[in-house]
């Protein structure tokens, strides 16, 4: 063999003499050795693979971000800041990020003289939805464990910040929504109440969630929460990402929370028709976008069985007495349900391959966007984002930068 000495068979076996004649050795050819080709083969023991989180290095430190929605918020946006913790329990490094929806008041200049530490600008206003979803991206690239998002109007208690962020420094949730307990603010009617009260029953339905208070801004999201949720509707993103945790396997948990004194009325809706209107639009088309055979298949069952029912009845008159041509309109009503239940089942079919396409698609975004944060942190420069140069509020000043932590590709 090629690498060894030649050596004596154990059992030669005799060979004619005729047949030794002329019968030359044929040599071995072995083939060239290359750099880690076909090299002899080692008996040492193969050195064990490092694990991914050894060769990583990671930021002990936890950091929240409070990112905040604003339009028009200059005369608000004062009182809400005042009113964020500056220290809590298990946090080592809390940050706020002002999202201006394309506020004509001033409502940058104010957050900057406030000493907020980034703001994102829109040139226009571009709704309530794209400002919380450019927040969440900002979030992730800034390097936050936790987000939290609260309103500008001060609406939420910033007291209630350690308890929304502590079932997710424990492990317990990824989605903490704050519980309003709507029976008992005194500013919603009776009829704002009900319609609270239904549109969460059906919420909790749609998701397979638990949750208490689905239109409740005031949620806490882990930094895997704030990567997998996307929303893209344009009215508001409560429903939606509530819907969308549901579906991705998130674990969603309620926190009773305590709203402050209203100080202006909402500027979401003009109307409680309007009100059910968009979200209904919401909810249906959120819950159509993963799950289409439940809709549609229940469609095109109750149209299969209406044009069954219809063409039976025709059947049964017409065996009753042939020569009778009578309920023709049966039949023909039961051929077209028929027919529209088989089109409705189609679409069924159809968006069902839509839906595990957008999943997949959902999917490869969430990883360009922890390798996008990823980059961001090791450049140090996150674009679209304007940081302030505000010192961060630590849990203890005397404590040393942490290094940059690095996420493994995924």
């Amino acid at each position: 063999m090629c690498g060894e000495a030649p050596h004596e068979p154990l059992d030669p076996s005799p060979v004619h003499p005729r047949a030794q004649r002329g019968r030359q050795p044929r040599p071995t050819v072995c083939p060239p050795v290359v750099a880690g080709v076909n090299r002899p083969r080692s008996t040492a023991a193969p050195s064990p693979r490092r694990p991914l989180r050894a060769v990583v290095q990671t930021d002990p430190r936890v950091k929240l971000i409070i990112q905040i929605p604003c339009l028009d918020e200059r005369e608000q946006l004062g009182p809400t800041l005042a009113d964020l913790p500056r220290r809590i329990p298990g946090i080592d490094q809390i940050e706020v990020l002002v999202i201006d929806d394309g506020s004509t008041d001033g409502t940058a200049e104010v957050a900057r003289e406030l000493g907020v530490h980034h703001i994102i600008r829109f040139p226009r206003n571009r709704g309530l939805s794209a400002a919380y979803a450019a927040g969440l991206d900002a979030c992730v690239r800034l390097g936050a464990d936790v987000v939290v998002n609260t309103d500008a109007d001060n609406q939420y208690r910033g007291a209630d910040i350690p308890r929304l962020v502590e079932p997710i420094l424990a492990g317990r949730a990824e989605v903490v929504v704050g519980d309003r307990r709507t029976d008992t603010i005194e500013h919603f009617s009776v009829l704002k109440r009900i319609l609270q009260r239904w549109g969460s029953r059906v919420v909790r339905r749609a998701s397979g969630t638990e949750v208490a208070d689905s239109t409740s801004g005031f949620r806490a999201l882990s930094r895997r929460a704030a990567a997998t949720l996307f929303v893209h509707n344009r009215f508001t993103y409560t429903l939606e990402t509530i819907i969308q945790a549901g579906q991705a396997g998130l674990v969603v948990e309620n926190v009773a929370v305590e709203t402050n004194r209203q100080t202006r009325p909402s500027r979401l809706f003009r109307s409680i028709p309007e009100y059910l209107r968009r979200n209904g639009s919401v909810i249906l088309r959120a819950y159509n976008m993963y799950w289409p055979v439940q809709t549609f298949g229940f469609l095109a069952a109750l149209l299969l069985l209406l044009g069954l029912v219809l063409g039976g009845r025709f059947l049964y008159y017409y065996v009753l007495d042939p020569g009778y041509s009578g309920h023709v309109q049966s039949l023909l009503v039961g051929v077209g349900a028929v027919l529209l239940a088989f089109g409705v089942g189609l679409m069924a079919l159809l968006g069902d391959l839509m839906s595990a396409n957008r999943r997949l698609l959902e999917e490869l975004l969430t990883r360009v966007r922890r390798l996008d944060a990823a980059l961001a942190r090791q450049q140090g420069d996150a674009e679209g984002i304007e940081s302030t140069g505000a010192p961060p509020w630590t849990a203890d000043a005397t404590r040393p930068a942490a290094p940059e932590r690095t996420e493994p590709a995924p």
